[in-house]
Parts: structure tokens; C-alpha cells; sequence
């Protein structure tokens, strides 16, 4: 399946506990798309997440993210790993 980031924009900044929290919730709801989130990132201070996610689609990824907590993806790319 392919790869994709996506990138949140959340004003007045973020907590890594708030992500973890929603980090969570998606986990619990990803198996319903075939879709596997898979690492995040979080620039606290500038309000900024990022997510990587195995799926069919982009639209899978963020129908987990709509139904896990409603905090969709701003900006969603389809990346290639590399080392």
C-alpha cells in the first residue's frame, strides 16, 4: 500500500498528550479502512502535526482521522520511504 503524510495546522499550538490521545483513538479505528497509522511528529509550539500512514488511499486516511476524533489533515501527500 502506499504511503502518505499528512500535515495538521492547529492554531494556538499543541500538546503531545493531545496527540497521543488522538493517536489513540485513530489506532482504534484505522482497521475499518485498511489503513495503518504508522508514526507521528508534533511541533508543539507551532501548533504542527505530522502523521505517516500505510493506506489504500488518501481518502482512507482521512476518513480514520474524521472518525476517530474530527481532526482532519490540512495538507496529505503520498511519500516514498527512503534512508
Amino acid at each position: 500500500m502506499p504511503l502518505y503524510m499528512d500535515v495538521h495546522h492547529l492554531d494556538g499550538g499543541v500538546s503531545m498528550d493531545d496527540v497521543a490521545k488522538a493517536h489513540l483513538a485513530d489506532l482504534q479505528t484505522q482497521s475499518a479502512h485498511d489503513v495503518r497509522y504508522l508514526r507521528y511528529w508534533v511541533d508543539e509550539g507551532r501548533g504542527q502535526v505530522f502523521c505517516l500512514v500505510d493506506a489504500p488511499d488518501a481518502e482512507g486516511a482521512t476518513a480514520v482521522h474524521r472518525e476517530a476524533h474530527g481532526l482532519v489533515a490540512d495538507e496529505i501527500y503520498e511519500v516514498q520511504e527512503g534512508s
